[in-house]
């Protein structure tokens, strides 16, 4: 039985490490194969991801997905799904994944410098309408065409380093506009003490 963290560490991978000395370090690693509540948390709370695929011929191809928090489902342990949202209309993601399954989803938090990388399959559902409604968020203002399916074969959370910090703008807005109006009722009170 292949573990999770060999989805990752192919023979070529460890082979790597040991020439740069990092193997021993990631002898004993273990990678998750199902989400748990912490990796549910991190993938319902996005925005954003990156969904890698490549055609029968190993191209690759990383398209970005997104949507209000929540865009992204975890439906149980191993799957995770997403209604797809119109776009572009190249149809690379689709096409690739017609021809080979297998998938990676890419992550991020900048705010709190985190990663999570996630190695599986995913398939298109192009002909079930609710399960496309089902997906699609309450309110969000776009046109769902299918719905993807990510099975979960193995994933990693990675450390930090190197990680920009960075908040998204609405964030930013409302800690303005609080620390504004904290400025404005000092202001009130510093007049109504000088008075």
């Amino acid at each position: 039985m292949t573990k999770a963290i060999d989805i990752a560490f192919t023979p070529a991978v460890k082979e790597a490490q040991s020439r740069k000395g990092s193997r021993a370090a990631y002898a004993e690693s273990e990678f998750g194969s199902t989400i748990d509540p912490n990796l549910r948390a991190f993938i319902e709370s996005r925005t954003s991801l990156y969904l890698a695929t490549a055609s029968a011929d190993g191209q690759p191809y990383i398209q970005h997905r997104g949507g209000p928090a929540g865009f992204a489902k975890v439906i149980d342990e191993k799957t995770i799904a997403f209604a797809d949202f119109r776009g572009n209309k190249q149809f690379i993601s689709l096409g690739n994944l017609s021809e080979n399954p297998k998938a990676y989803l890419f992550l991020m938090d900048y705010a709190n410098r985190q990663r999570i990388k996630i190695w599986g399959s995913a398939k298109v559902v192009e002909d079930d309408p609710e399960l496309v409604a089902s997906l699609f968020p309450d309110g969000y203002r776009a046109k769902a065409e299918q719905a993807i399916l990510f099975t979960v074969s193995a994933w990693d959370a990675n450390c930090p380093q190197h990680i920009p910090q960075m908040f998204p703008a609405p964030d930013v807005a409302q800690a303005i506009a609080e620390r504004d109006a904290r400025i404005k009722e000092l202001e009130e009170q510093v007049t109504a003490l000088s008075a």
